[in-house]
């Protein structure tokens, strides 16, 4: 668990990741050279930018995804945050913040890389950076009821064919 493993994960997903468009093509080979010239880039301390981790949460028949109304970015978004040096690797923060953030027991972890989103943000450090979020695909066990965290304004199931108009959640059915 370090700054090492984290990147050497982040780094095996996106070169085993086949992303279907040419913009996300693009994003991926855009993230590989960020992560070959920044050895802690998945650390937020990385001011320029970081790797972040984020959980596309669906329900037991990925009928709905869960999602929170971010404080700080003030939409309604897939739910992840920053890697921690106690992350083993990439998957694992996303799967931390999940649960961390849903209160939902029991979410299952699908194996790889769903897929990467770029954000410009101002986060906890107070200043204008760069999030290059990678996304994990979590399912919820049936009848799992959310729980609202410090981290959210609020925080719902919605419908994957009706999301909110402002959301830019990256969904692939």
């Amino acid at each position: 668990m370090s700054a090492e493993s984290l990147h050497a994960s982040a780094t095996a997903l996106l070169e085993t990741w086949s992303p279907a468009t040419g913009p996300e093509q693009s994003l991926r080979e855009a993230m590989l050279a960020f992560l070959g010239s920044a050895p802690r880039g998945c650390l937020r301390e990385h001011a320029a930018g970081h790797i972040t981790a984020s959980a596309i949460v669906l329900s037991h028949d990925e009928s709905e995804v869960l999602l929170t109304l971010h404080p700080r970015v003030g939409r309604w978004i897939q739910l992840g945050g920053h890697c921690e040096e106690s992350d083993h690797s990439v998957a694992d923060a996303a799967f931390r913040e999940a649960i961390e953030e849903s209160g939902i027991p029991d979410l299952t972890l699908e194996p790889g890389l769903y897929g990467a989103q770029a954000h410009p943000i101002t986060c906890s450090l107070g200043v204008p950076t760069r999030h290059l979020d990678l996304l994990f695909k979590i399912k919820a066990p049936e009848g799992a009821v959310p729980v609202r965290s410090s981290e959210s304004d609020d925080l719902r199931w919605w419908p994957v064919h009706a999301l909110p108009a402002d959301s830019d959640v990256l969904l692939q059915l």
